[in-house]
């Protein structure tokens, strides 16, 4: 009889307990969700939109008053009235198959690189195609020097750059399929062109399609290039 009353008030006195943790428990988790679910998403939206209001909304770019594209998400370009940007690895959901994955190239929703390594059989291979092809579309010497970031993806396979000298391996072709000269085209490519950052981080760069805009400006596509 003794041990069961001993059991019989351990487990009475257990219940006042777990009852005097329940309200600071409850106040505890309604407080961090009003703090870091609420109060701080609507604080840095709002410093973000104060302060950065273009980045904020995402470095959206506009053209006759259309939302045309973002600064920061590379698009993909392939007529040849138009610079190219880098290749992109991104897929996504196969419209005839849900169940099977496509190649989907700047798709924004499903951000990523091949993590091929850099003896791994298929970037080889996929560089050497890329690369041929290239020479072909910009009419270069079979052996001649190919830009490193007009064959391989960036890491995020949205990049929306390309460097200076992808670029103006681009310009004859571009020039061409515009009717324009290529001097007028390369003094668009140097108008479009940002310098390192902070004058010392990385290398020249050239949006892809802020300099596409440029020139739809300069000179609009040709009906056949279409």
């Amino acid at each position: 009889m003794r041990e069961i009353s001993k059991t019989t008030n351990t487990h009475a006195s257990a219940g006042p307990l777990l009852g005097g943790l329940t309200r600071p428990v409850l106040v505890s988790a309604v407080f961090f969700m009003a703090v870091t679910g609420i109060a701080y998403p609507l604080a840095t939206t709002g410093v973000a939109t104060l302060f950065f209001p273009a980045q904020s909304r995402g470095s959206i770019v506009t053209a006759d008053g259309k939302d045309v594209g973002s600064r920061v998400i590379g698009q993909y370009f392939t007529r040849p009235d138009y610079f190219h940007g880098r290749p992109s690895t991104t897929s996504g959901t196969d419209p005839n198959d849900p169940s099977k994955t496509v190649d989907q190239p700047y798709n924004a929703a499903a951000s990523g690189a091949s993590n091929q390594g850099a003896i791994s059989k298929k970037l080889i291979e996929a560089v050497t195609e890329r690369t041929a092809a290239y020479r072909e579309e910009n009419g270069l010497a079979a052996n001649a020097p190919v830009p490193i970031d007009a064959v391989t993806a960036s890491g995020s396979g949205l990049d929306p750059h390309i460097s200076l000298a992808n670029a103006r391996l681009q310009v004859a072709r571009v020039a061409k399929a515009r009717g324009l000269s290529p001097d007028k085209v390369m003094e668009l490519v140097d108008q479009n062109t940002s310098g390192r950052q902070l004058g010392v981080l990385g290398d020249p760069r050239i949006n892809v399609l802020e300099l596409n805009l440029a020139l739809d400006a300069a000179a609009p596509a040709r009906p056949a290039a279409q």
